[in-house]
């Protein structure tokens, strides 16, 4: 399943397309660049420990291992956008078809736009300077914002222009509110109570700005505070007075859903290789694991959508585990590739989203939900921790001596 999904998402004569079209500098002569790809997802998926290894562990190259370096020191990041956007624009038709069967260093850093309803990261602006403020990059987002879309963001994002983009994008928002740089206001209406949500009281007003547009903001009183200290928040929105202030914010609690995604994606794979310190390279190893993340993101949703099909009970689908899933493609990914070597998998990679939505779903079924399901345990329970003496917390002790004196034997 992974590998026919590999083949979907990022195709190698695909790749070498989107190379060919969004590339400034760079050319492709000897070394393609669907090759220096696929052998950083091998890197990514944690089926090889460095890019030296996967390339002297895989067919020969064309070229040396210095000139594979100086390409992936020098990847663009226009190329690494095209590669986010137009993987998840080939992964969005086999979802959405899923969906309806399912009822260290700093190296630089990225804005990354998540599509919850899809489980996809859809977008992904690379940013070279890894103390550059994220806020100076949000221009091209803005710019491909559309009708009826709601875009949630933290309160970095909080500003005139980003906020006005995309009102004017004919898109919604809801942002929470930044202290010092949110935009000015021409006036504020009074406060009006609305309903209750599950963690707070709620209240919203209008807010007419000085660059003349009128918006809204929804104020949170919290039961608890949050880890910060904060009793109280504030949001932004441009929806719709059919939209109440409670369903606001509701929806704003979802926006954690990308810190989810991000927990996920750091379990599961590689996305900081220490070997790579040249920024463009190690934003190219981070834009390929996201593209194994997209990967990963499909194969949960088919493994789900399959055994909820098959469940006749009417039981809830299984919440199938990303971590789990990897665990099973590294311990059999290799075997398999031994056995299906890669040309039996070439004709995949034009294969309608139906086609591979059906050849998905098929092997989906023959997984064992109980291996890749998500584990549950309790809430955890901070301890904090006893002042210790630091001669006593640097001293050695010999593990057989201290589980022989709590059996009660001596020492």
């Amino acid at each position: 399943m992974a590998r026919l999904a590999l083949q979907r998402a990022i195709a190698p004569q695909w790749i070498d397309e989107v190379f060919a079209e969004h590339r400034q500098r760079q050319y492709p002569r000897e070394l393609l660049f669907s090759t220096v790809v696929e052998l950083m997802t091998l890197v990514s998926l944690g089926l090889s420990p460095s890019l030296h290894a996967a390339a002297t562990q895989t067919k020969p190259l064309p070229v040396s291992l210095a000139a594979l370096y100086e390409k992936v020191n020098r990847t663009e990041p226009a190329i690494l956008r095209a590669l986010v956007q137009g993987s998840a624009q080939r992964l969005e038709p086999v979802l959405a078809a899923l969906r309806e069967q399912r009822g260290a260093a700093l190296p630089g850093h990225a804005l990354v736009v998540y599509e919850p309803d899809l489980g996809l990261v859809t977008d992904l602006v690379a940013i070279e300077d890894a103390h550059a403020q994220e806020r100076s990059a949000m221009a091209p987002l803005i710019e491909c914002a559309g009708a009826g879309e709601l875009w949630l963001a933290d309160r970095n994002f909080c500003t005139g222009t980003i906020l006005q983009g995309w009102h004017q994008a004919q898109a919604c928002f809801i942002v929470r509110e930044h202290g010092r740089n949110s935009p000015a206001l021409a006036s504020s209406g009074p406060w009006v109570d609305g309903e209750r949500i599950e963690t707070a009281q709620v209240r919203e007003q209008r807010i007419d700005l000085k660059a003349g547009f009128v918006w809204r903001r929804i104020e949170l009183t919290l039961d608890k505070p949050t880890e910060a200290g904060d009793t109280v928040i504030l949001l932004w929105s441009n929806l719709p007075a059919a939209v109440g202030a409670h369903e606001i914010a509701r929806l704003y609690r979802k926006r954690w859903r990308i810190e989810g995604m991000f927990q996920r994606f750091e379990s599961v794979l590689h996305s900081e290789i220490r070997t790579l310190g040249h920024p463009r390279a190690a934003l190219l190893g981070f834009t390929v694991a996201v593209l194994a993340y997209n990967v990963l993101a499909t194969l949960k949703r088919s493994v789900e959508a399959a055994h909820a099909a098959a469940d006749e009970t009417g039981a809830a689908p299984p919440d199938v585990s990303t971590y789990y899933l990897a665990v099973q493609i590294r311990s059999q990914y290799e075997g398999m590739l031994i056995a299906l070597p890669p040309n039996e998998w070439s004709h995949w990679s034009d294969a309608t989203p139906d086609v591979i939505t059906g050849k998905l779903l098929e092997l989906a079924r023959c997984v064992d939900p109980i291996q890749v399901r998500t584990r549950t345990r309790g809430p955890k329970t901070r301890k904090p921790a006893p002042y210790v003496e630091g001669a006593v917390a640097r001293a050695h002790h010999s593990t057989a001596r201290l589980l022989k004196r709590a059996k009660g034997g001596t020492s």
